[in-house]
């Protein structure tokens, strides 16, 4: 149900759906990030997580040089 996003998100924070979008990744490979400590749900729910917008642009702009070396 991807177009079924929550309208009432925290300010400074990303839905699932948007943080995907923001960093270029599947669902799996979020989860991953998450299970491996490099990105932390910061509100909602497990099912229906939130993301703080810090963290993601951070995670992206790391994940970005990375590509650029």
């Amino acid at each position: 149900m991807e177009g079924m996003e929550p309208q009432n998100i925290r300010p400074g924070h990303l839905t699932a759906a948007q943080t995907r979008r923001v960093l270029g990744i599947s669902a799996g490979a979020l989860r991953n990030l998450v299970y491996r400590g490099q990105l932390a749900r910061s509100a909602g729910t497990e099912r229906h997580p939130y993301y703080a917008v810090p963290d993601v642009t951070a995670l992206a702009t790391k994940r970005q040089e990375r590509h650029v070396a």
